[in-house]
């Protein structure tokens, strides 16, 4: 067996290091990338997306939703931005969602990760069904929540006096001027982004948050009495699933009960 001499055995040794090198810059950068595109749970997709976990694997990364955008509005996201590298997204504050109304960047895509159908009402497109995300305010630091007047917001909202309504109330500072308070109604907001692009304060008082963080889940085991959905829940639930001891208090609907006032009076819910 012919033998290595010194030389040969330097650059063996220094391949097999290099080869060692690079497998670990592979994995930091690897894990890097993964941890990287999780990072951002604020993200917020064009209309229609499904899903994020699902969005994420569906997208091709092709880019044709961000070349459909007449308003250049639509980004694809590259490493620094801590998601899905290659998948689209928008920045309110920089630029809003103008809610076409003829969906261009959902209609084109080729994997239905922008699904149309979820822009559909009555099988007609209505981008107003739009739900991008929940406008939430910071009531900290909104001007009109100080008392001073504004209203940037209801203004830049394409569904003003729907989506953000002014709720007027009594400045007890003064007691000689009102508040008028912007709300927002979740029924109605599409998520575009409008009122935080206009926001005046230095930070957006008023943001756009990802439904599954704005909206949250208020949890089957918790049962509201007064909606008619859930009193069907309760009557079609298994005994394995909701246990409800029958008692005075809740041998009616929660309704029955509130309006019951010859009970109340009677005291037969005091038990």
């Amino acid at each position: 067996m012919k033998k290595l001499n010194s030389a040969s055995r330097r650059s063996f040794l220094h391949k097999i290091m290099q080869g060692v090198g690079y497998s670990a810059f592979g994995i930091i950068a690897w894990s890097s990338y993964l941890s990287q595109s999780q990072a951002n749970s604020l993200i917020l997709r064009p209309p229609g997306a499904i899903s994020e976990k699902d969005f994420v694997l569906n997208c091709i990364r092709c880019g044709m939703c961000v070349e459909a955008c007449p308003f250049d509005i639509l980004k694809l996201s590259t490493t620094s931005d801590k998601i899905s590298i290659g998948t689209p997204y928008f920045t309110p504050r920089e630029d809003a969602c103008r809610l076409c109304p003829d969906a261009p960047c959902t209609s084109i895509c080729p994997t239905n990760s922008l699904e149309l159908n979820n822009l559909m009402v009555d099988d007609k497109l209505d981008i107003f069904s739009a739900r991008i995300g929940l406008a939430t305010i910071n009531t900290q630091t909104c001007l009109a929540y100080l008392g001073l007047q504004c209203t940037m917001c209801i203004r830049a909202c394409p569904l003003a006096d729907t989506a953000i309504v002014l709720k007027s109330e009594r400045n007890p500072r003064t007691d000689m001027h009102a508040f008028l308070k912007p709300v927002v109604d979740p029924d109605y907001c599409t998520g575009c982004g409008m009122c935080e692009r206009a926001c005046p304060t230095t930070i957006a008082s008023i943001k756009i948050l990802p439904l599954s963080i704005s909206k949250g889940d208020i949890g089957s085991h918790y049962v509201v009495g007064w909606e008619a959905k859930d009193e069907k829940r309760l009557d079609a639930a298994k005994s394995t699933e909701i246990k409800l001891e029958r008692t005075k208090r809740n041998e009616k609907s929660a309704i029955d009960n509130v309006n019951d006032v010859d009970g109340i009076l009677k005291g037969l819910y005091n038990e």
